[in-house]
Order: structure tokens, then sequence, then C-alpha cells
């Protein structure tokens, strides 16, 4: 499922995020939502979050599983 719709996005979902400084890379970082930043209710890129460790970025991917275990 892609992260566009607000709706479908909430605190403490796994969610994998692209940052800032990955979107040329498209490198997901995995964690848990704690903020959602965004007010609209759809965003073409995905809706932007604040997980709980204090990352920012847009959610690319949601209920995903770290492949790294983490």
């Amino acid at each position: 499922m892609n992260g566009q719709n607000r709706k479908d996005i909430y605190p403490g979902l796994e969610v994998a995020i692209i940052l800032k400084k990955d979107q040329r890379k498209g490198k997901l970082t995995y964690g848990i939502v704690k903020d959602l930043l965004t007010s609209a209710a759809f965003h073409s890129r995905g809706i932007k979050v604040r997980l709980e460790d204090g990352q920012i970025g847009r959610v690319a991917e949601i209920d995903v599983v770290d492949p790294d275990g983490e």
C-alpha cells in the first residue's frame, strides 16, 4: 500500500519512508509513525511524517517489515 492518503496513516503504524537526502536514491528508512506533518488528505509524493526516532520523510509503504529486523 502506498502512503499517499492521510486516512491510511496514523501514529503507531509501521512504515517505510524516504528521507529528503535519500530521494534521488530511493533508499527506504523503516520506523513507527509518531506524528503526521502533512495536513492535506492526499499528497502525490506521500504523506510527510515524523518517526518515533525523530526522522522526517514521506511515506513510501505502509505496514512493512524492516528487512534488517530492527
